[in-house]
């Protein structure tokens, strides 16, 4: 199984899971030519692609998906609470709603969703496996929760959240609103608070590590790779870094 992101961060969001002729996208927040530019970049055809699995519906995981599932065929599994306020948008379209406890297959990759604490109708995360691997994807979440670890112990990839620093955040120049949005327990996932959740998994299986949706305003990748490296006691640069632009290239488990 490998991985690969097409971007990361509050512009727009999209993960690329793949295991024997499985491919399949997580999230889509990018617009139907950024995203056909992205994964070209991955050198993946939107041919290839088998399904769109969706975390939730705020506009930087969701604004790409039916345009690219409708213009393409490609089913998409997302929970109830995240399609209801979007039926009209995904009206043609091939869509499975999925119970945010149980696993499913799509082709070769089993996944299991886990719900988290974010201020979206239904959200969820996803643990990948392709029946000897485990990626297990954490953002958008305000907070970490005994389930949320539980879903992560042992897996031999991990997508972590690192959102902000709360230093920068409160000293930065969002209203006050937002920031107490941004850092609040249904927000996103601080450095020091992404670190306390890796050092409580089991992680000697653990093949990569990657920070996620990195806040440009209130992060800087140095902070988060700081954070998570000191848990695990590991150089810096062993830890990844999901980027906008960039999103990260091809990461195998082996």
């Amino acid at each position: 199984m490998k991985f690969a992101s097409l971007g990361s961060g509050s512009e727009g969001n999209a993960l690329l899971v793949a295991a024997g002729r499985t491919r399949v996208l997580m999230d889509c927040g990018f617009s139907l030519q950024d995203t056909l530019f992205r994964l070209a970049r991955l050198e993946v055809s939107v041919d290839e692609l088998s399904g769109i699995v969706v975390t939730h519906e705020h506009g930087d995981h969701i604004r790409g998906v039916a345009r690219l599932a409708r213009k393409f065929g490609l089913p998409v599994w997302l929970t109830h609470g995240t399609l209801r306020g979007q039926d009209k948008a995904f009206t043609g379209i091939h869509t499975h709603e999925i119970d945010s406890h149980r696993s499913f297959a799509i082709g070769d990759i089993e996944i299991t969703p886990y719900p988290v604490p974010h201020d979206a109708a239904e959200p969820v995360q996803f643990v990948f496996n392709d029946g000897a691997r485990r990626l297990g994807v954490l953002t958008d979440a305000g907070c970490g929760t005994a389930h949320i670890e539980n879903m992560l112990n042992g897996c031999h990839a991990l997508v972590l959240e690192c959102n902000h620093d709360s230093a920068m955040l409160a000293s930065g120049d969002y209203p006050y609103s937002l920031k107490q949005r941004v850092g609040g327990r249904l927000g996103h996932l601080n450095n020091r608070d992404a670190a306390a959740i890796l050092g409580r998994l089991e992680v000697n299986s653990l093949q990569h590590l990657v920070a996620a949706h990195l806040s440009r305003k209130n992060n800087t990748a140095e902070l988060a790779v700081q954070a998570l490296s000191g848990v695990l006691n590991c150089a810096a640069d062993w830890i990844g870094v999901a980027t906008q632009q960039e999103g990260f290239s091809w990461r195998e488990i082996v």
